[in-house]
């Protein structure tokens, strides 16, 4: 099996997952009300957008702060290229995790890592110097997300430009390098939201190994992954390079004997599991899908 990351609608994992096609909807759907808005005066040189800005983006705490503003600010957007990158990298780095999760464990992530970023705006400008100024954007929900790609396959290959290839996890590592050195910028871009929903998702998926087998299972049908090794990527560069490969145990746990042209692996089989999957999250495979699910991935290599 590849480690190069292709999106695949096949064997039942889905292009538009649930959430993600709605998140999408949904953002697209305030976008147009915003750009609408922007043309309706409501008089004293005030737009309908702008009563949208001041009661659902992401006001400063003295200033005008709602708490719903938490999460109303990370369904808005400023201009057409910062809604269609933001959407792209929802879709590109989001789409397997909420395969792989499920749909309400993934939007649970989603706005917890968007709220968190909120906070990080909220609080801690007056630190670095930052401006204050009304915060809309997905971005810092969309970091979280690509926190969960990057400890969930980081030795998937991104194409940067889609011609330099780097490991998922060398990639986020660098963004959120960028995003931390950037700071105080002075400009539009809110960096501390970005790197408070990096931490939330950071600190999450640290959480959630310890109490689910996803990362055991179904790392070994991908590629023989520790999440581990992200975190190892930003604080030991020297070690990132050394190669970490299956360990006898694991494979011998998830072997499984089919001598007999009765018990080969068929096409359907893996169909309904990674129906299952999608639906409901690895977690709640039974053992032995678990194990047809290994034995297909070494047939696939």
């Amino acid at each position: 099996m590849s480690d190069y990351y292709k999106p695949s609608g096949l064997g039942g994992f889905s292009f538009f997952p649930p959430v993600i096609k709605n998140l999408m909807i949904i953002n697209g759907i305030v976008f147009l009300i915003e750009m609408l808005g922007q043309q309706i005066s409501i008089g004293y040189g005030y737009t309908f957008n702008d009563i949208l800005t001041r009661y659902f983006a992401l006001i400063p705490i003295g200033y005008g702060f709602y708490p719903w503003q938490l999460i109303t600010y990370q369904f808005m957007h400023g201009g057409f290229m910062h809604i269609f990158f933001n959407m792209f990298a929802l879709w590109m780095f989001g789409m397997e995790v909420e395969n792989l999760w499920g749909s309400k464990k993934f939007l649970i992530f989603y706005l917890m890592c968007g709220i968190a970023a909120g906070i990080f705006q909220l609080v801690f400008p007056p630190l670095f110097n930052e401006p204050l100024a009304p915060t809309i954007g997905a971005s810092g929900a969309i970091f979280g997300v690509l926190i969960a790609f990057g400890m969930l396959f980081p030795n998937r290959y991104i194409f940067i430009y889609f011609l330099i290839p780097l490991k998922a996890k060398y990639f986020v590592a660098l963004y959120v390098l960028i995003e931390f050195f950037s700071l105080p910028s002075g400009g539009d871009v809110a960096h501390l939201a970005h790197l408070g929903g990096a931490l939330a998702g950071f600190i999450y998926l640290m959480i959630d190994r310890k109490r689910t087998t996803a990362f055991r299972g179904y790392n070994n049908f991908n590629s023989s992954i520790n999440p581990g090794s992200f975190f190892d990527t930003i604080k030991n560069a020297k070690n990132i390079f050394k190669k970490k490969g299956n360990s006898v145990e694991e494979a011998n746990f998830y072997e499984i004997n089919r001598n007999s042209k009765e018990d080969e692996i068929t096409q359907l089989e893996i169909d309904q599991i990674l129906d299952k999957i999608s639906k409901s999250g690895y977690q709640n495979l039974s053992e032995k899908e678990k194990k047809i699910l290994f034995e297909a991935s070494k047939k696939m290599k």
